[in-house]
Parts: C-alpha cells; sequence; structure tokens
C-alpha cells in the first residue's frame, strides 16, 4: 500500500506558507504522494459544502510544489476536461518534464452545468469526450506527428514538442458506474475514487476492473487503485472508513489494501470541520495528523 497527503488547497489553512511545509513534511516523513483537486467555479446558492468554496488551481499548486521537493510524487485527483486536450497535453508535459518524472494525472468528465458552460463545453456524451481527449493526450505526448479527425477535436498534422521526459505521465480515470470502471480498464494506467465513493463496496469495483484488464488482455499487476481518503479524525468510534482515532484509520488503510487498494492518500480538505476551522488550529492538526498517519 502506497499513502499519500493532499496538500492544504481549500479553506482558511490552504497559504502558499502551509502548501510548503506539508509538503516538506510529508517528503521527510515518507509518503509517497502528494495530492491536489480541481473545483474552477462554485456557483452562488450551490450546496456542494465548503470544501469547493475558494480552491487554488491544482496544475499550478504542483507545479510550485515541484520547486520545494524533489522526491515525492505530484497527483491531480482530477482535473476535468474543460480545454482542448491538447492544450492541457502541454501543460501536463511541461509539468512532468520540469518535476522530474513525478506526475501522475487523473483526468475527469466533470459535473457542474456551470463550468460546462462557462468553459464553452457541452455535457452531453461527456463519456464519449472523455475517451476522445485521453487518446489525443497520448497522442500529444508520444507522435512525433500529431493529426487528429475525431468527433469533439481536430488537430492538424502538427508537431508538438518537446515530448515528456522521462515519458508520458500515468493517467487515472475515475467513476463508479459500469461503463465508467471499464473505461478506466481500457484506456487508464490506473483508477481513483471520489469524495463521495462508498468504500464499503470497493472490492466490487476493483474485482471488475480486473475482469475488464484482463478480457483486454491487460496486466493487472501495473494498474493502481487509488482511494482519495476522506479523512476525518474524530475522538469517538465510527462505522464510516477512515474516520475515527488514528489507530481505526490506520487499520481501515491496512483493510482497503487487503481488498486491492494500491494507493490511498489522506485529504483533509473533504473534513467540512477542517476546512471551516481557523487557519493555525487546521494545520497544527494538519500537522499531527502527518505524522501520525505516515507510512
Amino acid at each position: 500500500m502506497r499513502v499519500g497527503f493532499a496538500v492544504p488547497q481549500s479553506g482558511a489553512w490552504a497559504t502558499p506558507e502551509n502548501l510548503r511545509r506539508v509538503a516538506a513534511r510529508a517528503e521527510s516523513l515518507g509518503y509517497h504522494e502528494l495530492w491536489t483537486f480541481q473545483r474552477l467555479l462554485y456557483p452562488v446558492g450551490h450546496p456542494m459544502g465548503p470544501t469547493y468554496r475558494s480552491v487554488h488551481d491544482p496544475l499550478i499548486t504542483l507545479a510550485h510544489l515541484s520547486g520545494v521537493t524533489s522526491r515525492i510524487r505530484l497527483g491531480v485527483a482530477v482535473i476535468n476536461a474543460y480545454v482542448q486536450p491538447v492544450v492541457l497535453a502541454k501543460q501536463l508535459a511541461t509539468l512532468q518534464t520540469l518535476s522530474g518524472g513525478r506526475l501522475t494525472a487523473g483526468i475527469g468528465l466533470g459535473w457542474v452545468p456551470e463550468e460546462f458552460e462557462a468553459t464553452g463545453v457541452g455535457m452531453e456524451r461527456r463519456g464519449r469526450r472523455g475517451e476522445e481527449y485521453v487518446e489525443l493526450l497520448r497522442k500529444a505526448w508520444t507522435d512525433d506527428v500529431i493529426e487528429h479527425r475525431g468527433e469533439f477535436y481536430r488537430v492538424s498534422p502538427s508537431h508538438m514538442d518537446p515530448k515528456p521526459v522521462p515519458g508520458p505521465p500515468p493517467i487515472l480515470l475515475g467513476g463508479t458506474a459500469e461503463v465508467a470502471l471499464r473505461r478506466a480498464a481500457r484506456l487508464g494506467d490506473g483508477w481513483v475514487s471520489s469524495s463521495r465513493e462508498d468504500l464499503s463496496a470497493i472490492a466490487g469495483r476493483i474485482a471488475l476492473i480486473k475482469q475488464t484488464l484482463a478480457e483486454s488482455g491487460r496486466d493487472a499487476g501495473a494498474f493502481r487503485f487509488v482511494v482519495r481518503g476522506v479523512t476525518q479524525v474524530r475522538a469517538g468510534d465510527s462505522d464510516r472508513p477512515l474516520t475515527g482515532t488514528y489507530e481505526d484509520i490506520r487499520r481501515d488503510v491496512a483493510d482497503l489494501a487487503a481488498k486491492g487498494v494500491t494507493d490511498v492518500f489522506h485529504d483533509l480538505n473533504f473534513d467540512r470541520e477542517f476546512v471551516t476551522a481557523d487557519a493555525k488550529e487546521a494545520m497544527r492538526r494538519a500537522e499531527e495528523a502527518l505524522e501520525a498517519l505516515a507510512p
């Protein structure tokens, strides 16, 4: 099991200084990866909650942190397909190279209508659009001459250099519906759960993905099963996985590993109590959690 940690990205604790402190401490403690997420807009009156109210851009955050770390990996889970794929391909290739090949790129379909409207992207046929999006990302990273004539995107014969070094970043795809899980198995290098994932059902999702990998002739041993841990430190008992004492949470991580999960990252940004706390208190609790949950 590889254990990661999400950086301060939402709420009062998400200051530049705290971002750097968490990144440096996570690296020194042996965490595998630093993680970010994306929220472009918060529609007025939307009930999605305080986690999404004020969020730094995930790629610029990772680019900054790549300069103050040297070994720990850098992941986004996820960035949605709101910009043209060649634009994102260029950004991800540059970040992969400048970070020394430490990037993991989680790609999502999006779910907030206002974000689609604001970026000029249609919500219809998101699944098929996402498949073509991933196809074009990989073309941009590997083909000497890119040419694409698809249903959603067009690229005339062109060079796009430099290519990412030491190679393309691995792509994670999400989703819980059977079609999304099978898509991840066919097209992704891994699958990543959402913040709303029912972790009691995770074994079944992994089994379906492994079945699809076998049917496609792909190696399940090289595939990553990544869980965003909506980790909540609490004094009392809880039936919810990754909620409770540090001992409870570590036991839940071990249980997820037994079910086939390869990566868990603790994301305090999704604890409502945490992101609405005073910045100093939130950081104190974060540093305590970093120490207690270190791999």
